[in-house]
């Protein structure tokens, strides 16, 4: 039984439980009092002091850190049989829809995450993963820093045929930075399919692609 969560969390809709905070600063006396078996955690959410805090007081903590769609799909796996309930359906499903998922045309991209400082996605990030298992060649791929951070006057520089704006962390939007990339495209994308590793999965590939193309 699930008896909290975070102020951030929005699936599924109406969900009825005690809210502990957001992620980077949960109210860990809340988290206590809830008495949980088990708090699942995120390696990029969540600060370690507080996983260790709770792991202190004897709470069991399950941290996520995926850096790929196949590592979250068994992660999840996982997590599911530990939870009494294996294989769910949703978890089929989503298995079966990365198998051979859909495709762009091979495209050169730009993901910024963040604006004011801008952010984009560089190595080793599930995102990056998600889009690449689609078509999309992250420029950034290869750089040093997971989340480079660029100079607005680094920007228009980049080589991208593609700027791919989520919106989430960042709610980007048409008045909100395609003007930034004159020399790319601008696709704008659900945040919640690009970022999220659960249910959403099971859509992610069709709807990602299509947002993609630009269809409607």
């Amino acid at each position: 039984m699930l008896v909290g969560a975070t102020d951030w969390c929005t699936h599924p809709a109406g969900l009825d439980v005690v809210r502990v905070g957001g992620t980077k600063w949960p109210n860990l006396e809340r988290v206590l009092a809830l008495e949980p078996d088990l708090v699942i955690a995120n390696a990029e959410e969540n600060r370690p002091e507080d996983v260790e805090a709770l792991r202190e007081a004897g709470v069991r903590v399950w941290v996520n850190a995926p850096a790929t769609v196949e590592q979250a799909l068994e992660s999840l796996g996982r997590l599911c049989a530990l939870l009494g309930a294996p294989d769910p359906p949703w978890l089929l499903a989503a298995r079966a829809a990365w198998t051979d998922p859909p495709m762009v045309a091979p495209v050169r991209a730009v993901v910024p995450i963040w604006r004011r400082p801008w952010m984009v996605l560089g190595r080793d990030t599930f995102a990056g993963d998600v889009l690449a298992r689609l078509g999309v060649r992250n420029v950034f791929a290869g750089a040093a820093d997971r989340y480079p951070k660029l100079a607005p006057g680094e920007l228009a520089a980049v080589e991208a045929d593609l700027v791919v704006l989520p919106d989430e962390p960042y709610a980007f939007g048409p008045d909100d930075g395609p003007e930034a990339w004159p020399q790319a495209r601008p696709a704008f994308v659900s945040g919640r399919h690009l970022t999220w590793y659960g249910p959403s999965l099971t859509e992610a590939p069709a709807l990602l692609v299509a947002q993609l193309e630009g269809a409607d």
